[in-house]
């Protein structure tokens, strides 16, 4: 698609709106940068920056002006589909895509495409750092840089994690692996109901959009029953499911390919911990083996990974406690996959709660009966997570008002581990999950 000399619009004053308005200056084309809300201190020195480059801007609402003869529009992730300005764009039969999309159309680096409910930030580094030992890569997307901002770095790779928003208004974009970590409920009310949530991922993995390899879930029946649709190649993992996959057997991982089979790790060298962090492990060395790296060179940056931040993130151990970060689990479905890790011998107490999603808490009560010995409920949720569990048989229960309480009284019981993992958003404590772990964080580390 040629964008030179043409009239762009661009929603959104977002890092990724940003990234392609500059991106699409640089190869000619009219860019015009639109933002629904007002302007703040914060915009002063990225307006002015965007100036620089002839794009132009506009701030506390979509004019008639900007949108009137664009030859199409990249829109930001945080925009809904049901939004007025997709309303208006749509009446004028005016295209919209994302800046993954941007970035694939205008660059030919290969795209290995990551997504999933849980577990694709912590596979995009995972797989970044691998790759890294024999390619030029950088981790992408919906973690790490927008790709737009790295389409002059001669890369061999990007490492792309891409959500559900942004493959959404990705109408060609052809990764050569798309890798599938899970599906659960989320973002339902974005994507109006949850089959459209499943399209939107789905479509990377079929059709014109078909990849050179499939990488799918082997535990997750959803996505085991809809490999059965595909008709490329499918690698899967978690499971020893077939020629093609890769798989925990005993204390070690295995890679099969055309029915070869190759140890690649022992469990002990391997730096996380669970169930889940070992899918993520196995779906990483998928990627890897597929693009040609060895099997050493993939055993080494596994044992020297450090798991991204807020994610199972070890932060400490004092007298005999161990703390963890889960903050990143902002539903009831991540937060099990923590919970899991944990044995049910083990003296474990969880901190939960925030803004609730409302989503099923059966799965949830049941791992918390199992691995749990005290749950600490925080926030706007406390109230249904309480009854949810007292239904299910559960009554080691405390309620405290703040983070800094919750944190006091698990130290005070002494167990063996404290776990952060809300199973809520955020927002009604914090400005983000990142904010929530890093107030975690800052008050362990100050019991030292």
């Amino acid at each position: 698609m040629e964008f030179k000399d043409k009239k762009v619009l661009v929603l959104g004053l977002s890092k990724s709106g940003i990234s392609a308005a500059k991106h699409l200056a640089k190869i000619g084309a009219k860019v015009y940068l639109t933002e629904s809300r007002t302007q703040n201190f914060d915009d002063i020195q990225k307006i002015a920056n965007l100036k620089q480059y002839g794009i132009q801007v506009e701030m506390g609402g979509h004019s008639s002006d900007f949108v009137e003869g664009a030859f199409i529009a990249v829109t930001s992730p945080g925009i809904p589909p049901h939004s007025e300005i997709m309303q208006i764009l749509n009446d004028k039969n005016i295209p919209v895509i994302s800046e993954i999309e941007l970035a694939y159309l205008t660059c030919k680096t290969p795209f290995i495409a990551i997504t999933g409910t849980n577990g694709k930030t912590t596979t995009t580094a995972l797989t970044d750092f691998i790759f890294k030992t024999k390619y030029k890569t950088e981790p992408c997307g919906n973690f790490g840089k927008p790709p737009c901002d790295l389409t002059e770095e001669n890369l061999d790779y990007f490492i792309c994690e891409c959500s559900s928003f942004q493959l959404e208004y990705s109408p060609t974009f052809k990764p050569k692996v798309s890798v599938w970590t899970n599906f659960t409920p989320d973002h339902i009310d974005w994507h109006n109901g949850l089959d459209n949530y499943f399209k939107a991922k789905a479509k990377i993995f079929k059709g014109n959009q078909a990849p050179e390899y499939s990488v799918l879930n082997a535990k997750d029946a959803k996505l085991k029953e809809f490999g059965q649709t595909l008709t490329g190649k499918i690698f899967w993992f978690g499971e020893d499911y077939s020629e093609n996959c890769c798989f925990t057997r005993g204390d070690s991982i295995y890679f099969r390919q055309d029915g070869k089979e190759e140890k690649i790790i022992e469990l002990k060298d391997c730096p996380m911990i669970g169930e889940h962090n070992y899918q993520n492990i196995e779906c990483s060395i998928v990627s890897a083996k597929l693009s040609g790296i060895e099997n050493n060179s993939i055993k080494r940056a596994i044992m020297e990974f450090r798991v991204p931040e807020h994610r199972l993130e070890k932060v400490t151990k004092i007298d005999n406690t161990v703390y963890y970060n889960d903050s990143k689990a902002t539903n009831p479905e991540a937060s099990l996959v923590a919970i899991r890790s944990f044995k049910p011998e083990q003296n474990v107490v969880l901190i939960a709660g925030g803004r609730d999603k409302n989503t099923d808490l059966t799965e949830f009560c049941e791992a918390v009966n199992k691995h749990i010995k005290t749950v600490i409920l925080i926030g706007e949720a406390t109230q249904r997570f309480e009854e949810n569990l007292l239904k299910n048989g559960f009554r080691n229960i405390i309620k405290e008002s703040t983070m800094q309480r919750a944190i006091d009284k698990a130290s005070e019981l002494k167990p063996d581990v404290v776990l952060l993992s809300p199973a809520c958003a955020s927002f009604d404590m914090f400005k983000g999950y990142e904010e929530r772990g890093k107030v975690f964080k800052e008050y362990v580390i100050s019991k030292l």
